[in-house]
């Protein structure tokens, strides 16, 4: 578990003006928070005094700061259900264009699930070139959708990453692994093992239109709802992403986008990017490690403005 370490190897990263003020032996639960007005703009100049951090209700003492620019550690999944066959090359170049806004210090591997779950390269990496080149030779063919398998994997990926650590997960469908087996993981499990390893999960979700029967672009029928097997429906319907995605993002303090449209990909995951590189590290210094789930708030003094940040942390006894 990584609610907290050790606040000079989890916070080293930090290079604010506002310079983090490292003790020695001393753990710091690390709260990574973004910040928006009411029209969803971020806003990126706020001091610590505008933030209030409460631990299971009772307010904290903020020891750790930082609002520069901080380097991320991302593996990026797609899907490649039968149903967004059509879209496979807008998909690659909306995820081409996270990769491009990738900053020094970053570093990723990039994930596709359908038939499989496969993540390449073996270690994360911040070589742009070597990351496009997976994008567009190693993606595999349509098939299903296990989408909870793959975000677990996404996690186990990232368990000996330092720093603020991320899954950013696409699909236009809902989990259906179609593997027969009975070890699928399922929404709950994944979102306690993202939890309790603080790993942040950003999700975009694209609202779909199915038919009930094998189509047109859609190989093996693979990806629709309600007969997509190979059965004839009654016609179009539009199929809403997995309802877990919002719960699981905001529970770890990620984000979560659902589009209509396909043309808002590619600006959708430009926007995920700039949000990762300009959120607020907050830290505290727990009182007590009990070995529990700890509930997290974060409120700003600000009226207007709306916090984002993880909703637990697990205060977990040192060795």
């Amino acid at each position: 578990m990584r609610a907290f370490a050790p606040i000079a190897l989890a916070l080293s990263v930090a290079l604010s003006p506002e310079q983090p003020q490292f003790r020695s032996a001393a753990y710091t639960v690390a709260v990574y928070t973004t910040v928006s007005d009411a029209t969803g703009k971020p806003v990126l100049d706020l001091g610590r005094d505008q933030f209030e951090v409460f631990d299971n209700g009772k307010g904290q003492t903020i020891t750790t700061f930082a609002n520069d620019v901080q380097p991320i550690t991302v593996v990026m999944l797609l899907d490649r259900s039968g149903s967004m066959f059509r879209n496979f090359a807008l998909v690659q170049r909306a995820a081409e264009a996270f990769v491009e806004r990738m900053i020094v210090g970053d570093k990723a591997r990039v994930g596709s699930f359908a038939a499989r779950i496969q993540v390449d390269p073996r270690q994360f990496t911040g070589d742009k070139g070597e990351l496009l080149q997976i994008l567009r030779t190693e993606l595999q063919e349509a098939g299903p959708t296990p989408l909870w398998n793959a975000l677990n994997v996404g996690v186990t990926a990232l368990l000996h990453q330092e720093g603020r650590r991320v899954v950013l997960v696409f699909t236009d469908g809902i989990d259906r692994p179609m593997n027969g087996s009975g070890n699928n993981v399922s929404l709950h499990d994944v979102m306690r093992r993202a939890e309790q390893e603080d790993v942040m999960v950003y999700a975009i979700g694209l609202a779909s239109e199915q038919f009930g029967g094998r189509g047109p672009g859609r190989p093996g029928g693979f990806g629709g709802r309600g007969g997509g097997f190979g059965g004839f429906g009654a016609g179009p319907e539009i199929q809403k992403p997995d309802s877990g995605l919002p719960k699981i993002a905001g529970a770890t303090g990620g984000g979560y986008f659902e589009l209509t449209r396909t043309n808002d990909l590619v600006g959708t995951f430009a926007r995920i990017a700039d949000e990762l590189h300009h959120q607020y590290l907050i830290g505290f210094e727990p009182e007590k490690l009990d070995g529990k789930s700890h509930r997290l708030e974060v409120r700003l003094k600000t009226r207007g403005l709306t916090a984002r940040a993880r909703k637990t942390y697990v205060a977990a006894r040192s060795n």
